[in-house]
């Protein structure tokens, strides 16, 4: 675990001592599944990098339907508006699976950010690809219909979580049907006929909690 620490892109500019350092200041909590690190509205001071498991980042609107922002792995870290901007949470952090995270509260962080510039320009690149994922997810809504929105879901989740096996790229992704529609912003029916059809097409296989992506090419062009 703590080599997924060393190797996070927030601390991998830091030399071994420094990273170790650091490491050492920070206190493992383990979520489990299904339990709530945080919830969005509630008051945030903390960021948290992930050491293992998975957790999803979701939006609840005022008629109660829920959105799925992102789903994050080991070496991530989510959190990092509230370093900079304390204020309410604006999404809910929960644990996809049993996971183990380091939390990093402001006092400790900002002597490191006064010394070492690479950790505060490490974070800001972190901040500009969320922000760069929430644009995109946007301009899909808007451009791109719902089976080609799962494709991109599943080759980014495939990029991230994927193994090569003989057969394809094994994505464990972790979630249920309803996630995965929460995710790509579509009703579960509608995704479900995204996902029979490319199973039809022979592109992918279905299986609890994972899907087997047997043609990496065609599902690619049908995400663009």
């Amino acid at each position: 675990m703590d080599d997924v620490f060393m190797q996070a892109p927030l601390f991998a500019a830091l030399d071994p001592e420094d990273a170790a350092a650091l490491r050492a200041s920070l206190r493992e909590t383990l979520v489990p599944r299904g339990e709530a690190l945080f919830n969005e509205g509630e008051p945030g001071d903390r960021m948290y990098i992930i050491i293992d498991g998975k957790v999803k980042l979701g939006q609840t609107s005022a008629d109660g339907r829920e959105t799925l922002l992102g789903v994050l792995g080991p070496g991530e870290n989510f959190g990092e508006l509230s370093l900079f901007d304390p204020g309410l949470r604006t999404s809910t952090a929960t644990a996809l699976t049993d996971a183990v995270v380091l939390g990093i509260g402001n006092e400790q962080l900002r002597p490191w950010l006064a010394g070492r510039p690479e950790i505060a320009a490490a974070l800001l690149q972190a901040l500009a690809r969320r922000l760069r994922r929430t644009n995109e997810a946007m301009a899909d809504l808007v451009f791109s219909d719902v089976p080609g929105r799962v494709a991109k879901a599943l080759m980014d989740l495939g990029e991230k979580f994927g193994t090569v096996t003989p057969e394809g790229l094994m994505v464990t992704h972790d979630m249920t049907q309803e996630e995965l529609a929460q995710l790509v912003g579509a009703s579960r029916e509608t995704v479900n006929k995204a996902l029979a059809d490319f199973a039809q097409r022979g592109w992918i296989r279905l299986e609890t909690r994972q899907v087997l992506i047997l043609d990496v090419e065609r599902l690619g062009r049908r995400a663009r």
